[in-house]
């Protein structure tokens, strides 16, 4: 009961402080920082024991890493290694050798005071992230030098890890167990990466066949909470390994499906996280020592902010995305309280350093939104040559097809020829199989859940071209973009005139029954068989084609009254009659097969 009282307490916190800081300006996190801050010992006292909270919600961080994971293929993935290695090792030892004096002030040896500084160089990954999301510009140049950095910064923390025991004076006990800690882990990382590249979509395509959803979901939250699990237990970082295992799934035809499955978990967890991040803030020790947090804080970020406006110099950003890159990433990092209670548990560290050093950080955190809002409006003053806005980037294809069935596919095939890439999605795992063989980018996927369109890209797409079988689910995907993206361009396919008009209601651009043009096509070449002349079979179906799309438009205001529409059609193909009636008719009849040359008059 108590539990959840708790879970009640925290989700209430979170309703009514987040959309609040949101309604100013001043982010979701900072809302669930201040509302951690409330319910934590420091306050309220009603949560007692932060860590707890902290420790589940660490998964949230994990998911994240997952879900990320799925937005990079390997191929794009090795093609970022450049920045990976390039930028993210300049942040991080420049950042670390100005931060070691910082150690030294604090009464710290060399070496201790060199982990500091690169303890303190981290940044936070859930933060960084959940901002440049928030924003939609984790695709912008200084989105994607942010993650590079920030994935850097997670390879890093393994190394860290390995070396306080060294610094603790545990040296001999390591060496002696130095190789075969070292093939344990690669052995473990080895497995793990063939699991995840070979028997993972294999897992997936039995689970997609089943086609019960509740168990392809479960199966997700399997393949992240197992993998993160394995790597925690080679003594690697959880996010690392999910992270990994996001990126081996990311170029199966399950990534879009997996993502709208992981995100509602991945929200939660990581507002969870943001309020346990806010509970562990303790202001008594920061009212006592105020102004050597407020000066670590200030260390923090102003070392951190001139370093990263040098690696965006150094990476040609264009100069409005440095200030948002110095920014989005000057904040300490979640992994700085792992760090720095690990070493505290060596011996490396003083606890009451350790506390300083994570009330500063925390504090840095909480600065992050109002940084991030700075660095906007400095961007936003550089006049820029071109707005990143006004272009997609390679892996966010301008066109989304939802239903890649025979329809679908016509659209696909013309898009393809013309080089217009596109996202395809299409809920038979069987279709989606077929068709990959051909390597188009289709992915399984329900495109009537809005979470799905979303993590297919619908948000930064040109045009959704709506393709599926059945009415109900295009009405259903139509309703849900139009309302969330109403400047989006939507066209459809339309089984009937009714279901045209029914699209049109919701307010798609351009509808298109499946069949119209078909048996226009077919009732030409039917003429052409009878023995009329090509040039009169097509005068007489382009006729009835202008009278039927006048028809269709003028029926539209009576699409809802049975009777009125009756009426409508009954007067408007009598004057249709009365169209081919007024005009010449002596060549009216039909001539047989053969009679007919050059020369013979058109029947209408």
């Amino acid at each position: 009961m108590h539990f959840l009282l708790e879970a009640t307490v925290m989700l209430g916190a979170a309703v009514v402080a987040v959309p609040l800081f949101a309604r100013f300006g001043l982010g979701s996190i900072l809302g669930y920082l201040c509302a951690g801050l409330i319910l934590g010992p420091s306050i309220s006292g009603f949560i007692a024991d932060p860590e707890s909270v902290l420790h589940v919600s660490e998964i949230g961080v994990v998911m994240l890493l997952f879900v990320i994971g799925l937005e990079l293929e390997p191929a794009r993935l090795w093609r970022l290694r450049g920045r990976l290695f390039g930028l993210g090792s300049l942040q991080l030892f420049l950042t670390g050798l100005l931060l070691t004096p910082l150690g030294f002030m604090l009464g710290l040896g060399q070496a201790a005071s060199i982990l500091l500084g690169l303890t303190l160089a981290l940044s936070s990954t859930a933060f960084a992230l959940q901002l440049l999301t928030e924003h939609q510009q984790l695709a912008s140049p200084h989105g994607q030098a942010a993650f590079a950095i920030l994935l850097f910064q997670d390879l890093a923390v393994i190394p860290l890890l390995a070396v306080i025991p060294i610094l603790a004076g545990n040296a001999g006990a390591e060496d002696a167990n130095l190789w075969l800690t070292i093939a344990r882990t690669t052995a473990i990382v080895v497995a793990t990466l063939l699991v995840g590249r070979f028997i993972f979509p294999r897992v997936l395509r039995i689970v997609a066949r089943s086609e019960v959803h509740e168990v392809f979901t479960a199966a997700a939250l399997l393949m992240v909470l197992g993998t993160a699990w394995v790597m925690e237990e080679a003594g690697l970082s959880m996010a690392l390994g999910a992270f990994l295992a996001g990126v081996l799934l990311a170029d199966t035809p399950y990534r879009h499906e997996l993502e709208a499955n992981i995100e509602p978990f991945k929200g939660i967890l990581l507002g969870l996280f943001f309020l346990s991040v806010g509970m562990s803030v303790d202001l008594l020790l920061v009212m006592h020592n105020l102004l050597t947090v407020l000066a670590i804080t200030l260390a923090i970020l102003l070392v951190k902010i001139l370093v990263l406006c040098v690696v965006g110099l150094v990476a040609r950003l264009p100069r409005q995305n440095i200030p948002r890159l110095a920014a989005v990433i000057a904040q300490g990092g979640e992994f700085d309280f792992v760090l720095l209670t690990t070493a505290v548990a060596a011996g490396v560290f003083e606890q009451r350093i350790a506390s300083l050093c994570i009330a500063a950080v925390t504090i840095s955190m909480a600065c992050t939104p109002f940084l991030y809002t700075l660095g906007s409006r400095l961007g936003n003053r550089l006049k820029p040559s071109q707005s990143w806005d006004n272009q997609f980037p390679d892996d966010d294809p301008p066109v989304i097809i939802a239903g890649l069935g025979r329809f679908g596919q016509m659209v696909a095939r013309v898009l393809k020829m013309q080089n217009v890439p596109f996202t395809a999605l299409d809920p038979n795992i069987r279709q989606v199989e077929f068709i990959r063989q051909f390597g188009s980018r289709i992915y399984y996927a329900d495109a009537t859940r809005l979470e799905l369109l979303r993590s297919a890209g619908l948000d930064r797409a040109r045009m959704l071209i709506i393709c599926v079988d059945d009415e109900q689910a295009a009405l259903t995907i139509a309703r849900r973009a139009r309302e969330n993206y109403p400047d989006l361009v939507i066209h459809a396919r339309a089984r009937n005139r009714h279901h045209a008009w029914r699209l049109q209601e919701l307010g798609v651009n351009v509808v298109v029954r499946e069949i119209f043009s078909a048996s226009l096509e077919l009732s030409q070449e039917v003429l052409v068989g009878l023995g009329y002349p090509s040039a009169s079979a097509s005068q007489a179906v382009r006729t009835f084609r202008d009278f039927d799309v006048r028809l269709f438009e003028e029926s539209y205001q009576y699409r809802n009254d049975n009777d009125q529409l009756l009426e409508s059609d009954r007067a408007a193909i009598e004057e249709f009659y009365k169209l081919f009636q007024s005009e010449d008719r002596p060549h009216r009849d039909t001539p047989k097969t053969g009679e007919h040359d050059d020369d013979h008059q058109k029947p209408h």
